[in-house]
């Protein structure tokens, strides 16, 4: 279930090998197997990086199929590295990029194949490098929770999450793309732990008003997407920032389906009044901004209803943002 990266599987456009200024993001991504290092590879008489992200692909369509949403999430690892290939390194070369490779979901075994996430994301923070994990569903989002906490006990001490969705669906018949943060929040009630939870984005056509009353009693906090579209930073800055300082470590995960069908219309649940793409990029380097993001996901880009990559394209400049962003944290910015 675990296909580690490998050497070459990142292609495109070169246009110089040796000025880095002119180098793309598939001359500077190193494969990582994670079932056999104990440090981060290092490039031929280089130096440790300072800083970098590991790339790991999550190809799950199992937790959609149970939501009962459009399948096609599996390819969107593949779909995303596809389309960052040829993104510039506007970063300094301390910063390092890595891809990890993908876990796969046999079948209907979706807990398994999170647990295995789990496991992958565990080890990537144990080599001090930031998880960016491409789903997949956004059961995506529970494995790479787990993660967190198989490496650091107490897991990530908040959830960000740019959702057109609560997904804190009940799952008496098993997890779902729908239930994660449900099931989130249970694992840290049986524990003793508080569920912190902000989500910005959520539509209230797509959520029952019993999401609304469950995610009041769970103490979880959210913004809508018409207030975001009206009112933008003026609205959700204040809530974001309260929220930051709530916590020491944030994990961040994103659906493609919080920004409208007009720009992302390869999703599993399509959104006609979603936000506009700059509204999504603006919340997230505000959160990202904080310095506490421990972690990242990106999720449900199916390129299966892409039509000509429209949603892999929009998901590999959220990507590029990111990735500058945490490279500015570092001091690692050009």
């Amino acid at each position: 279930m675990y296909h580690p990266g490998k050497a070459g599987a990142w292609k495109g456009r070169v246009d110089s090998t040796t000025d880095y200024d002119a180098f793309r993001w598939h001359q500077w991504v190193l494969p990582l197997d994670l079932d056999s290092v104990e440090a981060p590879p290092l490039r031929e008489g280089g130096t440790a990086p300072a800083a970098g992200v590991a790339f790991i692909g999550f190809a799950c369509d199992e937790g959609v199929r149970r939501n009962l949403g459009r399948p096609g999430a599996r390819r969107g690892p593949a779909a995303i590295r596809a389309e960052s290939a040829n993104l510039p390194c506007s970063f300094d070369p301390g910063f390092a990029l890595y891809d990890a490779g993908d876990v796969g979901c046999e079948g209907p075994a979706l807990e398994e194949a999170q647990a295995l996430l789990g496991e992958k994301v565990a080890a990537i923070l144990r080599l001090g490098l930031l998880p960016l994990v491409l789903g997949g569903g956004h059961e995506t989002a529970y494995g790479h929770w787990l993660g967190h906490r198989r490496a650091n006990g107490a897991g990530c001490g908040a959830i960000v999450n740019l959702d057109a969705h609560f997904d804190l669906r009940p799952y008496p018949d098993g997890g779902g793309s729908g239930s994660m943060f449900r099931q989130i929040a249970d694992d840290l009630a049986a524990s003793g732990e508080d569920f912190r939870y902000l989500c910005l984005g959520i539509q209230k056509r797509s959520n029952t008003v019993a999401l609304f009353r469950d995610a009041e009693a769970l103490g979880a906090r959210w913004v809508l997407a018409r207030d975001l579209a009206e009112g933008g930073a003026a609205i959700a800055y204040p809530e974001i920032d309260r929220f930051l300082a709530s916590a020491d470590r944030i994990m961040l995960t994103i659906c493609a389906d919080v920004v409208s069908s007009a720009w992302a219309p390869g999703v599993s649940s399509p959104q006609a009044l979603g936000l506009e793409p700059e509204t999504l990029l603006r919340m997230m380097k505000r959160v990202l901004a904080s310095g506490k993001v421990a972690g990242l996901d990106l999720c449900e880009v199916s390129p299966r209803e892409d039509g000509p990559d429209a949603t892999a394209s929009l998901a590999s400049t959220i990507v590029f943002a990111a990735v500058n962003a945490l490279a500015a944290n570092a001091g690692l910015e050009r």
